[in-house]
């Protein structure tokens, strides 16, 4: 199977390049640097020579995008809606990475694939309508939404905390906004299940599915982790103060639940996510180990 891997470059992307794939996987990995996923002309030319599409390119940049929005809806509806027609005219079944942020949040349990979308800011807006743009395109896909996505690579919550508990003698952190941390690397596990029975022919139903971590938390309760964690590395933990979301003002919204129900995946894949605490305490150990030296 040649598998074609959108956005290589990224949080998910970098995961899914050093991801240990089996035999009979072709791996073609293409950055933003490498592939402009708004050209129509590049996009079919390298899904003419895949036999699946993993879309894991986004515009990220939540805040920004409420002064960007040209550019968020370009990369974030317009571009999935390119890919979704190129692989339609070439029969390629494509998996896009989508967000909790297609939700406003008001929800008083987990949001489940099918509840209405109601997005707060121009990123989910985006979001919500890339994915339309793919349904209404082509039915051989995978929506993949998910939540609060954590890595070794790129910028993210868990790096910005171990920095903080570095710098700072008290953190305060969002108390009343509450999730699933998820980790990238445990995302990308996922998506190589997908390709997996995809390439056993036994594949999964086409449609939408939630992925995240098990366990509900807020953005405070994560940081509280993180400092714990880091702890016995750098000899320093300062106390993280919950505060509302009214005392930390963003550009953009964000969605008071993000939490997603993750049901429909388990029992379509027969997996069961970890508790987010677990990923996350893997996710500091990687980030605290310094990498090993090259051999001579």
């Amino acid at each position: 199977m040649r598998l074609l891997v959108l956005g290589s470059g990224g949080q998910l992307g970098s995961e899914l390049a050093r991801w240990p794939w089996g035999t009979g996987v072709e791996l073609s990995l293409r950055s933003r640097a490498e592939l402009d996923i708004t050209d129509a002309a590049a996009i079919e030319r390298a899904v003419g020579a895949s036999d699946l599409v993993v879309n894991a390119a986004a515009y990220t940049a939540v805040d920004r995008a409420e002064t960007e929005p040209e550019r968020a809806f370009q990369v974030n509806r317009d571009a999935p809606g390119l890919l979704a027609r190129a692989c339609a005219r070439g029969g390629q079944p494509l998996v896009h990475v989508s967000t909790d942020y297609v939700f406003d949040g008001s929800k008083a349990g987990a949001y489940v694939e099918d509840d209405p979308q109601a997005p707060l800011g121009v990123y989910g807006a985006s979001k919500a309508a890339g994915e339309a743009a793919i349904r209404d395109s082509w039915d051989k896909h995978f929506i993949l939404r998910t939540s609060w996505v954590m890595g070794a690579f790129g910028n993210n919550f868990a790096k910005t905390m171990l920095r903080l508990a570095r710098e700072k003698d008290s953190l305060r952190v969002v108390a009343d906004q509450f999730g699933r941390p998820t980790l990238a690397r445990e995302l990308a596990g996922v998506i190589e299940r997908i390709v997996a029975r995809q390439h056993a022919g036994a594949p999964i139903v086409y449609g939408t599915y939630h992925f995240a971590a098990a366990g509900r938390a807020s953005w405070c309760d994560v940081a509280r982790s993180i400092v714990e964690l880091q702890a016995p590395h750098s000899g320093r933990n300062p106390p993280v103060h919950a505060i509302t979301t009214a005392e930390y003002p963003t550009p953009a919204k964000r969605p008071q639940n993000s939490e997603l129900d993750t049901g429909k995946l388990e029992r379509a894949l027969e997996l069961q996510p970890r508790p987010w605490q677990d990923g996350l305490a893997d996710l500091v150990r990687e980030l605290l180990t310094p990498p090993a030296a090259p051999k001579p």
